[in-house]
């Protein structure tokens, strides 16, 4: 006879990163991919659109949300962008990413 022994299986609960402010981007069930930007310099409503007009022409975003109080960008894509891309979209708009939240 020999003993059997269950070993805990791992929660699978949130993500990744638990919330930590991971950098990598999400995918949600459809599979569009939810990245978040820092941007420096926005102020107002009409930088808010400045920013989004520009990425919104970037292949696949199909959503872009620019917060000026926060300085934060948020787009959804059908695949990963690439930073660089999105950078220089941001840039076209008068504007500076400084990174991904």
């Amino acid at each position: 006879m020999t003993a059997q022994t269950e070993l805990p299986q791992a929660e699978t609960t949130g993500s990744c990163c638990g919330g930590g402010g991971c950098s990598t981007p999400a995918a949600d069930a459809q599979g569009d991919v939810t990245t978040v930007y820092q941007v420096t310099g926005m102020t107002c409503g009409h930088c808010e659109g400045a920013v989004s007009a520009e990425i919104s022409e970037l292949p696949g975003v199909t959503s872009v949300k620019a917060v000026a109080s926060t300085g934060q960008v948020t787009v959804i894509s059908a695949a990963p962008l690439d930073d660089e891309a999105v950078r220089a979209a941001v840039d076209e708009a008068g504007y500076e990413l400084t990174g991904r939240v």
